[in-house]
């Protein structure tokens, strides 16, 4: 494996770094993304209100209509 310098790595853009960032999180899987109790819960309550309110939504057609109705 070729490991980056810090040196390689300061000569990159931000956004390069940002991508590199986003590369190295995607490669890992959940479970090896240790989490705290404090964050197993609040993961699961986030995760219940999706889907409670993934029931109350609406489509974007129906927002929009509302939306120019009201914002004409």
């Amino acid at each position: 494996m070729e490991v980056l310098t810090s040196d390689e790595i300061i000569r990159l853009t931000p956004p390069e770094r940002l991508a590199l960032i986003a590369q190295l999180w995607d490669s890992l899987e959940n479970d090896q993304l240790p989490l705290t109790s404090a964050q197993q819960t609040e993961l699961e309550s986030r995760l219940t209100s999706l889907d409670h309110d993934r029931q109350n939504g609406v489509t974007w057609t129906a927002l929009k209509v509302e939306l120019e109705q009201r914002c004409p």
